[in-house]
């Protein structure tokens, strides 16, 4: 008994070394702890990857090649070390013959499309950045038809993960994310999404997933990050310091844009049986002796533009990718535009909320559906685009729907979430 109160009378007489002392050590269990919960999230995504492996394959069957577009220096250079411990294993525990390629310097993902040979998937493990540049070098190709029907995996590794939301649950553990995403790739269910074709009047076409977006809160979003030493408060001290630069934030545009156009109907996934012999050689008796009727060509109508003048502090053409299993009657892409007449009050509420998700607008926005846009700025305009969270210069700009283009991995969770969501 002495010598537990002798022990508490010296942690009494030292309580600035004791307290440093138990926040070390509450610290150290929480870490410890946290890598122990990574560490069982990897086994158990092991094994599952390990069912796969074990799968027996016919004679005359190889194994499934994967080719991955690796981005080391993304989540601040982390990301080669992510993979290889938490997404590599899963893929060679699978049985995958896995082919990783890394990127050296921006832009080189684009270039490197160019000399892909053919794979049964293709992995991108990064963040928008490197998926932008992965789908945009792969719909430059003149044989992109044939290489668009690939299925594309999408690993988050980036401090930007757009698309993930639309594919994966997504939680505070960059682990669980990681190996869940790993994971759809060797389940293979798919999900097409749509692209916006977004094309200068001189460079080369850029390929999109989420969207353009263009205005106020797009060129704050960008600065957010010099005032970190506000913490909590630098997305707010952000618009008000832009509101202090310059008030009143709208800007004009001319936007055209055609109707969107009637989805046709989905083809069947189940192939039809083939009809009896009988059947076939009518059919085919039935060809021969017909004679072939030329039906009259009917001539192309010209595109009909629809143009709009538009003051606007934001503009966001988007997909309909945030729910890819929402189903509509037309293919078409949304124009949202946010109004003008916003007061300073205003303009950091919605700031707050944009910096969440940049694709809310409020209720008085302007929408318009539609299947291609044109974007003429006024002379002497500056400014940056983002494009799928890259940032471009703005200028004119054609962007059109390529509806259903690409194919992604989905996990089941999240189709089931967004199929309970939709009853």
């Amino acid at each position: 008994m002495a010598r537990v109160v002798k022990v508490f009378r010296t942690l009494r007489n030292h309580w600035k070394k004791s307290t440093f002392a138990v926040c070390v050590l509450t610290y150290g269990g929480h870490w410890l702890y946290g890598k122990h919960c990574d560490n069982v999230l990897r086994r158990e995504a092991c094994l599952v990857a390990r069912e796969f492996g074990r799968q027996k394959i016919a004679p005359h069957e190889q194994l499934r090649k994967a080719t991955v577009i690796l981005n080391p220096a993304a989540c601040n250079g982390k990301a080669k070390n992510l993979f290889e411990k938490n997404a590599a294993p899963i893929l060679h525990l699978a049985g995958v013959e896995v082919t990783v390629v890394k990127t050296d310097y921006e832009g080189q993902a684009k270039k490197l499309m160019e000399f892909m040979e053919q794979t049964d998937m293709l992995i991108v493990a990064g963040g928008d950045g490197t998926l932008q540049e992965v789908i945009t070098g792969l719909l430059r190709r003149p044989d992109q038809d044939t290489f668009s029907n690939m299925p594309i995996g999408f690993i988050p590794l980036g401090s930007h993960n757009s698309l993930s939301p639309s594919l994966h649950v997504l939680s505070d553990n960059k682990v669980k994310n990681i190996t869940s995403a790993t994971l759809s790739i060797l389940k293979g269910e798919t999900v097409p999404l749509d692209v916006l074709q977004i094309k200068g009047e001189k460079e080369q076409p850029v390929f999109a997933l989420m969207g353009l977006r263009w205005g106020a809160f797009r060129d704050v979003a960008a600065t957010i990050s010099k005032y970190w030493y506000l913490g909590p408060l630098k997305t707010s001290a952000a618009h008000w310091f832009c509101t202090l630069r310059e008030w009143p934030l709208a800007r004009d545009v001319s936007v055209s844009y055609l109707a969107p156009k009637l989805r046709p109907p989905d083809l069947p996934t189940q192939k039809l049986p083939r009809p009896n012999l009988l059947h076939r050689i009518i059919r085919r008796l039935k060809n021969y002796w017909t004679l072939p009727v030329e039906l009259p060509q009917k001539a192309e109508e010209p595109e009909k533009w629809v143009e709009q003048q538009l003051s606007t502090i934001e503009l966001f053409i988007q997909t309909h990718n945030k729910n890819p299993m929402e189903r509509h009657i037309n293919d078409s892409m949304m124009i949202c535009a946010e109004t003008n007449n916003f007061t300073v009050g205003e303009f950091i509420t919605v700031g707050n909320k944009k910096r969440e998700d940049p694709t809310v607008f409020t209720n008085n926005s302007t929408k318009l559906e539609a299947n291609a846009c044109r974007l003429e700025l006024p002379e002497g305009t500056s400014g940056f685009y983002n494009i799928d969270n890259e940032e471009y210069e703005a200028m004119p700009v054609e962007v059109r729907l390529l509806p259903r283009k690409l194919r992604f991995f989905m996990t089941a969770e999240r189709r089931d979430q967004f199929l309970s969501q939709m009853q």
